[in-house]
């Protein structure tokens, strides 16, 4: 994975997109994570948010943000887009790493889901397998901006 984008980079992408320091919609959020908490309790796997989630897609709920490289892709911090039985992938994902996992938005084209862990981290579940977006926000947002992304096998327990 290439070093992450300079902050005022990321920063200018997510104003451009109408975000600011101040952006908050805490009821949004927690109506969004209740929302796919009763969807992975119908699926079967429960999935189970903490603080830090609700804080995430809090900072950015109702916005969209799109790729600079590849505008027809963007990342939306929504945590109820997913698959049919996707919350058995997310928690098997979360066994391998060893850490709690959760949704906090997905990208359009390839229909992948943005994941946090409980130390953190961000991740991303594709299709193809999943991936690695950064060890913190910021590096995860440079991540999403770019389109990079990284072999995930170096995370697991």
């Amino acid at each position: 994975m290439r070093p992450p984008a300079p902050r005022a980079e990321v920063e200018a992408w997510l104003r451009d997109n109408g975000w600011h320091p101040g952006h908050r919609d805490r009821e949004a959020a927690e109506q969004l994570i209740e929302a796919r908490v009763q969807d992975s309790v119908r699926q079967g796997f429960p999935l189970t948010p903490w603080g830090e989630v609700t804080d995430f897609v809090s900072r950015y709920a109702g916005l969209v943000f799109p790729m600079p490289r590849a505008p027809e892709r963007k990342f939306v911090p929504n945590p109820t887009m997913g698959y049919a039985d996707d919350a058995e992938d997310i928690v098997e994902l979360a066994t391998d790493l060893g850490r709690k996992l959760f949704p906090v938005g997905y990208e359009t084209v390839e229909a992948g889901i943005v994941l946090m862990d409980d130390i953190g981290r961000f991740f991303y579940l594709h299709h193809t397998g999943p991936y690695f977006l950064g060890k913190d926000e910021a590096q995860a947002l440079s991540s999403l901006m770019r389109g990079d992304q990284d072999e995930v096998d170096a995370y697991y327990v």
